[in-house]
């Protein structure tokens, strides 16, 4: 008899495949928008789509404050239409970056969500920024 792991069979390869490399193509992870800042290559614009109160309290460096509600096709403009965006919000518990995306992806905009939000960036061990900071 099979356990509570495999009760349920495991997906064959190439469908997992296609699984995981769909999941991809909709979010990023922490430490690779770290690594992009850090480095790699910024080929993507870092929105934090929390209230304007708390990104000046605490925010991911290089990121920009835009709530999604303020994502309008004219705000947008502002972009180049080829424009990747990343967003993220508070963290798993908040579902504001699955709002901007949404509304990105709505307006003919490409977008993937950064897994975690500010909480996965804490645990990751990374350093935030306040508006103080930022604005130096």
């Amino acid at each position: 008899m099979p356990g509570p792991v495999s009760e349920i069979p495991a997906a064959a390869p190439d469908l997992a495949a296609a699984h995981y490399a769909a999941k991809l193509a909709f979010e990023t992870d922490c430490s690779d928008v770290h690594a992009a800042f850090a480095g790699a290559k910024v080929d993507f614009v870092l929105l934090d789509v929390r209230s304007p109160a708390l990104f000046a309290q605490s925010h991911l460096p290089g990121a920009i404050n835009l709530p999604h509600g303020k994502m309008t096709a004219h705000r947008m403009s502002e972009w180049a239409r080829d424009t990747l965006f990343v967003v993220y919000c508070a963290g798993p518990h908040c579902n504001g970056a699955d709002k901007a995306a949404l509304r990105l992806a709505r307006l003919g905009l490409r977008a993937k969500l950064m897994i975690g939000g500010m909480t996965g960036w804490a645990d990751e061990g990374l350093a935030f920024e306040s508006e103080a900071v930022a604005a130096e």
